[in-house]
């Protein structure tokens, strides 16, 4: 089965060229999140300067696409996380906590110099696996 664009109307229209996740066939379905931001559905930025407000609207982002998808959190088992600042990883993991209450997803997490907006402070890109016969995105 060739790889599906999974569009949320909980997410802002993407500001490039990438799909907001894709599923791919696998024993499950694999879905592929794009890096989410602290974009609002409106588009907005949520808590410029404030790493704990975004990393909860990132993680609300991982959680609209994935559920699109057919999945929950608990289906994501990898996440590439990308911040401006490493000092803010004991908040970054106080909220992903909340968020990933289960097993936790595998994870890399980086300093990055710049995002494509001066606002944004963290981004996370996440792979999930939806078991078959789950919902197929919109």
């Amino acid at each position: 089965m060739p790889k599906q664009e999974v569009r949320s109307a909980d997410l802002a229209v993407p500001n490039g060229h990438f799909s907001q996740a894709v599923t791919a066939s696998a024993s499950g379905r694999l879905v592929f999140v794009s890096g989410m931001t602290a974009r609002t559905g409106t588009g907005e930025v949520e808590g410029p300067g404030d790493i704990t407000a975004q990393t909860h609207q990132v993680c609300r982002n991982l959680k609209a696409a994935v559920e699109t998808a057919g999945g929950t959190l608990d289906d994501i088992v990898r996440v590439d996380v990308y911040v401006r600042n490493m000092e803010d990883f004991a908040a970054i993991h106080a909220v992903r906590r909340q968020y990933f209450t289960g097993v936790p997803p595998a994870s890399t997490l980086v300093e990055v110099s710049k995002f494509v907006n001066k606002d944004y402070l963290i981004e996370i890109n996440a792979i999930a696996v939806v078991q078959d016969g789950a919902g197929e995105g919109t």
